[in-house]
């Protein structure tokens, strides 16, 4: 818009790349708990189809269906990570892993740096393997100037800021402080073991 080009533009509407329309493509989720499961949610919102692979699903809400990993990767348009980082989970996507995904499909992680082999991505993003990725998490961070997914093609990068609103931040101090409350009353919540 800035540089002018709708204003010369012969037509009343104008676009640089092709649009991708969320309506009927499909949405994998990798990690099924309150925010894989909000992320479904929007998904669903936007007439997506929704697959969903966790440790701890057994039995997926109406409209969401489990599958394996595997599976969720070769039929996934999108595929948002939201799991913890453990021994299993640590470069969960690697080059055999990103190999199964669409070469159209797009990799989303706001979950942990190191689920994702960075120079497996990078390599995945600069082949044309898969079609694009957004991260706001890396292996190490701040990153250092070699990260290589600093300088993928198709690959955006923000500095782990999804959770630094200030709504967000104050959600989370309440959230520490009934979690005291609740530990010293007994009933510990959101207990990680």
């Amino acid at each position: 818009m800035h540089d002018g080009r709708w204003t010369k533009s012969l037509d009343y509407c104008y676009w640089d790349y092709p649009l991708i329309e969320l309506d009927a493509l499909t949405m994998g989720i990798v990690g099924f708990g309150r925010i894989g499961k909000a992320v479904a949610e929007l998904a669903r919102a936007f007439g997506m189809n929704v697959l969903a692979t966790s440790s701890t699903l057994k039995q997926p809400p109406k409209g969401i269906q489990a599958v394996e990993l595997e599976t969720l990767l070769r039929q996934s348009d999108v595929v948002s990570l939201h799991c913890p980082l453990t021994a299993q989970t640590r470069n969960l996507l690697n080059k055999a892993t990103l190999a199964w995904l669409k070469p159209t499909a797009f990799l989303l992680n706001t979950s942990r740096g190191p689920l994702i082999d960075e120079q497996a991505l990078a390599d995945a993003l600069n082949s044309g393997q898969i079609a694009g990725a957004a991260v706001d998490v890396l292996s190490v961070e701040p990153p250092p100037a070699d990260n290589p997914l600093l300088r993928a093609k198709n690959c955006i990068v923000t500095p782990h800021i999804a959770w630094a609103t200030r709504a967000a931040r104050a959600r989370l101090m309440k959230i520490a402080v009934t979690n005291v409350r609740a530990f010293l009353n007994g009933r510990p919540e959101n207990a990680v073991n």
